[in-house]
């Protein structure tokens, strides 16, 4: 990574990026030879990525041609506008983010307890406030989807956080983005540097 004072390195951090997010990318290599990139709904649980879809499709035969993908998670935070420094110009706009990038192995997981697991998982992170009645084998759903197993080989993620900045920097932006409280502001003030707000 060529920016190293954004890289994540701790794994619990990774596993709350991963945990936090609810749409990935996979990418896969197509028959054409063109990378094939599909948004999806996932859950990271177990140290893998699960995610469900038809039983056919553009992504599983790609897979079955060749198993290597590259899954990508981002997590947007607040955006600087020249609201903070109306004299920098276009280049003082920035994204601030979190993103996990995996390259691993993927399968098909067969009918079975794993498959099971994997369901009942993405049902329970996507649905929070109370999930439906658990998932089954006799469900008529359960045999008309596929169960994708994303197995990582490595991980890398990272965070724009003005790492480059000086500490008054840092404390100003922070202060800047608590007070203006558009989506995403509290969350990047905190994960920037004020102690008050919880990252």
């Amino acid at each position: 990574m060529r920016r190293r004072q954004c890289e994540i390195t701790d794994p619990q951090e990774i596993s709350r990026i991963l945990s936090s997010a609810t749409i990935g990318r996979m990418a896969t290599l197509g028959g054409d030879g063109y990378t094939y990139i599909t948004p999806v709904n996932f859950v990271y649980t177990h140290d893998c990525i699960y995610f469900h879809c038809a039983l056919r499709g553009e992504k599983l035969d790609n897979i079955a041609r060749d198993d290597r993908v590259c899954f990508e998670v981002d997590i947007p935070l607040a955006y600087l506008d020249l609201g903070y420094n109306p004299d920098g110009g276009a280049c003082s706009l920035h994204q601030f983010y979190h993103c996990v990038i995996i390259r691993g192995r993927a399968l098909v997981v067969p009918d079975g307890d794993l498959k099971t697991t994997a369901l009942n998982a993405l049902v329970a992170a996507h649905e929070p406030e109370g999930a439906p009645a658990a998932v089954h084998e006799d469900m008529p759903e359960y045999k008309a989807c596929a169960v994708v197993e994303i197995r990582p080989e490595t991980i890398s993620a990272k965070s724009d956080l003005a790492q480059k900045k000086s500490a008054r920097e840092r404390e100003a932006l922070a202060r800047y983005l608590e007070k203006r409280g558009r989506p995403g502001d509290l969350d990047a003030a905190a994960a920037i540097g004020l102690a008050s707000r919880k990252a």
